[in-house]
């Protein structure tokens, strides 16, 4: 079997109720591309079948304790063989034509990128009137979201990987890290990814979270006080549905 040229890196915290649809929609998009791939399902500390699901979908196990995200993604990374590592939230479909972009980024030179975000289902008015606005910064200074973040090793390993003094935004401070090394590219080939936080919390409790931690700034992404909606109970999921805009 040919050295996998390629790393899917999925941090799982009790992630059963969409971790199998992800990795359905990841195992079809890599094969259709053709490249020799493995898939790293980190677990960390999940009390559900996430591990057992990751397995049955033939994805190697990390199991660890961190309920650290930028830890999590570097314990993924040290594991992985790959020269293109490639980090997907477990909650995140991968498009094959985003996929395909994202590699030919590679192939021409970049070090790394992210991509464009839909949501799976239509958010309430002023969530999407802030999350347009996160975006629009997001895309402003060409810097990747969380949920999909490609690198190449050389580069990951250059820049020491995502920053484990934050508990949120390692991919902003990756992405910046990034700039300083080499070209990075976000494709306009969308990912999709789940609006269950919406769900769990209200549209106005979202907003204030992200507000105080614009405000009080880096100080307040080094501590995980505060930051529930990433590190509390995760919501159970609901059935995906068809990508909706903001």
């Amino acid at each position: 079997m040919a050295e996998p040229a390629i790393s899917f890196i999925i941090p799982a915290h009790n992630e059963q109720c969409l971790l199998g649809s992800t990795l359905d929609a990841l195992l079809a998009s890599a094969e259709a591309v053709g490249r020799p791939f493995e898939v790293i399902v980190v677990n960390d500390a999940s009390t559900d079948h996430t591990g057992q699901i990751a397995k049955e979908h033939g994805a190697c196990v990390v199991p660890v304790e961190l309920r650290h995200i930028a830890a999590v993604r570097n314990a993924g990374a040290q594991q992985a063989v790959g020269e293109t590592l490639i980090f997907v939230d477990a909650d995140t479909v991968v498009p094959q034509a985003t996929l395909r972009a994202a590699l030919e980024a590679i192939d021409e030179g970049a070090v790394g990128g992210g991509a464009a975000v839909a949501f799976d289902q239509r958010l309430p008015i002023a969530m999407r009137l802030c999350i347009t606005l996160f975006m629009l910064v997001y895309r402003l200074g060409g810097w990747a979201t969380g949920c999909f973040v490609f690198v190449r090793r050389d580069a990951f390993e250059a820049v020491g990987g995502f920053d484990e003094q934050y508990f949120v935004a390692e991919e902003w401070f990756l992405s910046r890290a990034l700039k300083r090394h080499g070209r990075f590219v976000v494709v306009g080939e969308p990912v999709i990814t789940s609006a269950r936080k919406v769900q769990k919390y209200s549209s106005w409790r979202l907003i204030w979270t992200l507000l105080r931690l614009l405000l009080k700034g880096p100080r307040a992404m080094r501590q995980r006080a505060g930051l529930e909606i990433w590190y509390g109970p995760q919501h159970r999921g609901t059935p995906r549905r068809a990508p909706r805009s903001l």
